[in-house]
């Protein structure tokens, strides 16, 4: 579906905008850049404004890094707890910003914090959702060896989203590391089990296989480009898609 000229009519009634952590870090390469929290503040405050509901999954890999830490010898559960922790702090962050742009939010962890967010229910994040708020899942599943590209799969088939956006630095779906290798195909799209035989690093086999099994597209776009949130949610072909059938 694409948006009628002169009208603005989202093709989408629902997504899931999954962030890494390494996207709330900017050109920093560490931590939290606040120029870039508002940002993705603005693009989702417009998003919103066009009827659409937004919900989004944190990574916490501008913190730490699980995976990294288990490499090098601590107990990879451990790790993994600490890094749903991180995903925690930059939920937090995103949060601040998008109500600093006039933006109701709910923060939703898998691990029960009270104090700083509601514990993850799942008819509680459609109702939230409903009533026009931006809910912010955090902590991952809330279970050790799952990425948070799974818990953006499994939240986005939970409460019934329409599609993934997958946030990245680059402008779609490659055939290799388009930084490392200069003679990498870029594919406008690609199908599931393309992205599974073929290794494209889209997101990690758990959350292709999830959203195969539950026919949900995945749509990979650089997130460093402005308004392209909005082009998406509009109907028009940004980055590359993942569904089904090539199309």
């Amino acid at each position: 579906m694409t948006a009628e000229a002169g009208t603005a009519r989202p093709a989408y009634r629902r997504i899931v905008l999954k962030l890494s952590g390494e996207a709330l870090a900017g050109d920093l390469g560490y931590g939290i850049d606040p120029g870039v929290l508002e940002r993705i503040a603005a693009e989702t405050r417009e998003v919103v404004g066009l009827g659409v509901e937004v919900a989004m999954v944190i990574g916490g890999g501008n913190i730490f890094r699980g995976v990294a830490a288990s490499a090098q010898g601590m107990d990879r559960a451990t790790a993994d707890y600490m890094g749903m922790l991180a995903t925690i702090i930059n939920a937090l962050a995103l949060q601040d910003a998008l109500e600093k742009a006039g933006l109701q939010t709910r923060v939703l962890s898998a691990i029960e914090m009270r104090a700083v967010a509601e514990p993850y229910i799942r008819r509680r994040a459609i109702r939230h959702l409903e009533k026009g708020r931006v809910v912010i899942f955090a902590a991952g599943t809330g279970n050790p060896f799952f990425t948070t590209d799974t818990a953006g799969a499994l939240r986005a088939i939970e409460i019934g989203a329409d599609a993934i956006l997958k946030a990245t630095k680059v402008d779609g779906i490659y055939s290799s590391d388009p930084k490392r290798d200069a003679s990498a195909e870029r594919l406008d799209c690609a199908t599931y089990l393309d992205v599974l035989s073929r290794r494209l690093q889209v997101m990690d086999t758990t959350a292709i296989s999830l959203c195969m099994e539950n026919d949900l597209p995945i749509v990979v776009f650089d997130l460093t480009r402005s308004g392209n949130i909005k082009r998406i949610v509009l109907g028009e072909r940004v980055g590359s898609i993942v569904s089904s059938q090539r199309t």
